[in-house]
């Protein structure tokens, strides 16, 4: 008798999927890339229009002229963009940065430094050396995550607090230039929440449209352009912009960032990164832009649900950021330009409304945790004091009033641990 055929197992036996399968399964691809594509557009436009006014606020606070302003806008935009791009490109995973908003919203509420932007400068090259190292020396790292939370919101909430009340006290003198922001703000805020910053935007544009603001700016103004500023290097500069600006930038931005992606399911090192934008912050210092880092809202928009069905498709939501940061870059010089022909008090609003809900969630997680609540509330009190000693700012002093009020709650009497170590435990 003829031996019976040989049947194949059904792992052997190729799939076969008739057009309408493929068909379907190459329309959820598409779907999925489109998905991620416009997550990534959504969240560089959002996180351009809603905080650019914060980046030129700060820089013009510690004393870069409009050009130099518009130079830091510009390289900002070049580096976060090629990041994004490298790093979603390479790793295949959402890895999106951005500006520092925390540390430019610090610049705002830090005196000019003595040796004018250069010293500035010196200071943000200082940044991107202590970033890279945080990549590269983990007791660094380490030292950085040791810092009590709440202890260091605290100090951003400090800052923040004169600035987010800076267009309150400015619509008084100025209600129908600065109203108009103010309610177009809080109504986006009741209905459409991720889109009120850029809807105050577009408010503050139509009142500089009927009072002919624009008028005021010249088609040379618009051209976008790179300035060299030579660093002057000032130990109060270092001490009173450098540490504030990298300690809110990695406790704000970069250990949230990579907590954010650790979240969805993704599992990128921090060597990498933290040297690139650390290389990056140093090198932009030098053409007046001050940081960049993980992001880590514009993170959950990319890598989460939002950026489509896919996970392992959401990398393309991260490039596409990239793509639109780069894209804002050549409008450095028409923004700048606009914003200093606005009315006065103008941007300051628009910086200010960006930044109420991260004062909100600032001061929300500085006095959540009872241990550290009388730390943290020194902490805020003395860095919305605006205090300077020595040629160095509040921020600064108010995070070291709050470590040495944590220390002392820990220190041992008689044996005996102080009141916040019985209070922890």
């Amino acid at each position: 008798m003829p031996a019976p055929a040989a049947t194949e197992s059904p792992a052997q036996v190729p799939e076969e999927r008739s057009p309408e399968t493929a068909s379907a399964s190459r329309s959820a691809a598409d779907s999925g890339a489109t998905h991620a594509i416009l997550a990534g557009v959504v969240s560089a436009i959002v996180g351009f229009t809603s905080s650019f006014a914060v980046v030129l606020t700060g820089l013009q606070h510690v004393g870069a002229t409009p050009g130099q302003a518009s130079s830091g806008l510009l390289i900002l935009c070049l580096t976060m963009g090629a990041g994004c791009i490298l790093f979603s490109w390479t790793t295949r995973m959402p890895m999106t940065m951005a500006w520092s908003t925390p540390g430019a919203a610090l610049l705002t509420s830090t005196a000019a430094p003595a040796g004018g932007f250069g010293a500035a400068v010196a200071a943000f090259v200082v940044v991107g050396v202590l970033i890279a190292l945080c990549g590269w020396l983990k007791p660094l790292e380490r030292a950085v995550e040791a810092i009590p939370g709440p202890v260091a919101n605290a100090m951003l909430a400090g800052v923040l607090l004169g600035l987010c009340a800076q267009p309150f006290r400015d619509v008084a003198a100025q209600p129908w230039a600065i109203g108009p922001v103010i309610l177009t703000w809080a109504i986006l805020m009741r209905v459409a929440r991720r889109w009120a910053v850029p809807g105050a935007l577009l408010a503050a544009t139509a009142v500089m449209i009927s009072t002919g603001s624009f008028a005021q700016v010249s088609a040379g103004d618009l051209v976008p352009h790179a300035e060299f500023v030579a660093p002057v290097f000032d130990v109060a500069a270092l001490v009173s912009v450098a540490l504030p600006v990298w300690i809110v930038t990695m406790t704000s931005q970069n250990i949230p960032g990579m907590a954010v992606l650790r979240s969805f399911g993704y599992r990128p090192t921090l060597c990498s990164p933290m040297l690139y934008t650390g290389a990056a912050t140093s090198v932009g210092a030098l053409g007046g832009a001050h940081a960049i880092n993980l992001s880590a809202i514009a993170a959950a928009l990319v890598a989460g649900p939002d950026g489509g069905p896919d996970p392992k498709r959401r990398w393309i939501g991260g490039v596409s950021c990239g793509v639109v940061y780069m894209l804002f870059g050549p409008l450095s010089g028409a923004v700048t330009s606009i914003a200093a022909a606005a009315p006065a008090g103008l941007l300051a609003a628009i910086a200010g409304l960006a930044l109420i809900a991260t004062l909100a969630g600032s001061a929300a997680a500085a006095l959540s945790d009872p241990g550290h609540r009388d730390a943290a509330a020194l902490t805020f009190v003395v860095a919305a004091s605006g205090v300077a000693i020595a040629g160095i700012g509040a921020a600064f002093w108010g995070l070291v009033a709050g470590l040495a009020w944590t220390g002392l709650m820990r220190l041992r009497w008689g044996g005996r641990p102080g009141r916040h170590r019985k209070r922890s435990a």
